[in-house]
């Protein structure tokens, strides 16, 4: 068929556009470890992420977590840290790991080819470290002077305070670090806790990219040997705490010019009914650039660069945040502003065409989160670790093409009251 370029293509709205979510293929290692696929992609690449159930929710001391995934890559028993790191770049792969709230990661980027090369020494990483004392002590020293300027930041400290607001400070997602913490760190503890949560922890695997044909038989070879996911999990309970008080004005810096704002309120987690129907009233109210808080706040008073909110990306109980940062002069006009489209919200239902573009904004989001093989197996990482499955993808996607004015006007006079805001202001 020849193609008419005199004549423009037609338009189509990506709400019209029928997504789907590709599958995951699945298989279990010898040692019952499960590994979750998905074999896509013209290029010879791949993504491997080993996924432990070792973040912050199960230590026993702040920051043991953090640090003992960050250390992973500084040394085995029989290689150092530079070794180490001169080994993934002469494959030219990259190597990484990150410490969340539950979980803590291992992250390779590699050449499909490579691979053979590569997972014996990850496997070495995740029972053999051994934390070398200068690697600590280097990384302590790194941390407190990181931690001492970004405390001269009210951005930064405005995000660790909310948190502490909202659900307590014994608790993970609400805790922080300070410098004293750091010097009390010990190398025993991060042992102890690598013996726990990786030799012998409960561990995942997710792959994606242009696997090779026997991808199955590698990571068996390589893990299904190992004394991973043999014993169970610590069922931990953590209550939340939220401060009593609920309004606050913190002065970090006297002579600064900017404060940070933080409005945020406790909210459910995935797997309430309201969870999908909110977020997009949330897109409607501050969730991308043509919200009405950035309408109002930063294109109408110019108060700020930028404000946003969202629904934070918790497994246990969440919140709902509103963030920005304004002249020191107006974040008390900014804080009205945002209380105003609530009352808005509350009040007068949304217009047709304002739900459509949002409507348009969020499945053009989701077409563009579903491309390639890394950002479809994050979507499934997501749903896997939060207890969630294929239907809670087309559910959003239904939600987002039915939900109406009326229930977003519901919505709002249920969720968008002031007075069960946490608010703060960090100058």
């Amino acid at each position: 068929m020849i193609q008419n370029r005199k004549k423009a293509p037609g338009i189509v709205d990506a709400v019209d556009m029928k997504l789907q979510l590709k599958p995951y293929e699945h298989f279990t290692l010898d040692n019952q470890v499960p590994v979750y696929t998905v074999d896509a992609g013209s290029q010879e690449v791949l993504m491997l992420e080993w996924v432990f159930y070792a973040g912050n929710w199960y230590e026993k001391k702040n920051i043991v977590a953090a640090t003992t995934n960050f250390l992973l890559k500084n040394g085995t028993s029989q290689k150092n840290a530079f070794s180490i790191n001169e080994h993934f770049e002469f494959y030219g792969a990259y190597l990484n790991r990150s410490c969340y709230n539950e979980t803590a990661t291992v992250t390779l980027h590699c050449l499909s080819k490579h691979l053979p090369e590569l997972l014996p020494v990850v496997a070495e990483l995740i029972t053999e470290s051994i934390f070398p004392e200068e690697e600590l002590a280097i990384y302590k020293q790194n941390q407190k002077q990181r931690l001492q300027v970004n405390l001269k930041k009210c951005d930064f400290v405005a995000s660790r305070l909310i948190d502490e607001y909202l659900y307590g400070l014994h608790h993970p997602y609400g805790k922080y670090t300070s410098t004293l913490e750091y010097d009390q760190l010990e190398k025993v503890e991060l042992v102890h806790y690598f013996e726990q949560f990786y030799v012998h922890g409960r561990c995942m695997v997710f792959a994606a990219g242009k696997l090779p044909g026997d991808i199955a038989l590698q990571l068996n070879n390589a893990f299904g040997h190992l004394p991973l996911n043999a014993a169970a999990l610590p069922v931990i309970d953590y209550p939340q705490q939220p401060a009593g008080t609920k309004k606050y004005r913190i002065t970090n810096d006297a002579a600064g010019v900017q404060g940070a704002i933080r409005i945020a309120r406790p909210f459910p987690n995935r797997h309430h009914p309201d969870f999908q129907r909110v977020a997009v009233l949330n897109n409607i109210f501050g969730g991308f650039f043509g919200s009405r808080l950035m309408s109002n706040i930063r294109e109408d008073k110019g108060y700020t660069y930028g404000i946003h909110s969202y629904l934070q990306n918790h497994i246990h109980n969440t919140a709902w945040m509103i963030s920005t940062e304004a002249g020191r002069d107006v974040c008390e006009a900014t804080i009205t502003e945002v209380y105003k489209e609530m009352e808005v919200l509350r009040t007068e239902p949304v217009e047709e065409e304002e739900l459509d573009l949002v409507r348009n904004y969020m499945i053009g989001s989701l077409l563009g989160d579903l491309d390639g093989p890394f950002q479809i197996i994050a979507r499934w990482k997501n749903y896997i670790l939060n207890g969630l499955t294929e239907d809670y993808f087309y559910n959003s996607i239904q939600t987002i093409r039915t939900l109406s004015a009326e229930e977003l006007l519901a919505l709002a006079e249920k969720y968008l009251q002031p007075e069960d805001f946490y608010e703060l202001v960090v100058v």
